[in-house]
């Protein structure tokens, strides 16, 4: 597993975090020069842990109605945004400018 600082260095990144099961903010690294604040990433680590709850609310209700398998279970969650967009994975993410993204290297890096 990459360490904050190593997620860092990832084409276009411009913070790395870890939370809590629950949402909070644990642990950060901001790039310099950027507008996210601790605070930012406390309400991203929500918006991860609730959008991978519905995604797997979904996947294992997909699974259920329709005898389909391997949507479930949820190993990640992309928010695309205008300028950056997140990647997460389990209790970690990565926020990126979205004109270097570089989203395979990222899930790679966050072990999808």
């Amino acid at each position: 597993m990459q360490s904050l600082d190593e997620l860092m260095k990832l084409p276009g990144a411009i913070a790395s975090f870890e939370f809590s099961d629950r949402g909070e903010l644990t642990e950060h690294c901001l790039a310099e020069g950027n507008e996210l604040t601790p605070d930012i990433l406390d309400l991203v680590s929500h918006v991860c842990i609730a959008n991978i709850s519905i995604a797997t609310m979904q996947a294992r209700g997909w699974e259920k109605v329709t005898g389909q398998a391997g949507f479930y279970p949820v190993e990640g969650f992309t928010l695309v945004g205008f300028d950056w967009s997140t990647v997460s994975s389990g209790n970690r993410g990565v926020i990126l400018r979205n004109e270097e993204a570089d989203y395979q290297a990222t899930y790679d890096a966050l072990g999808v």
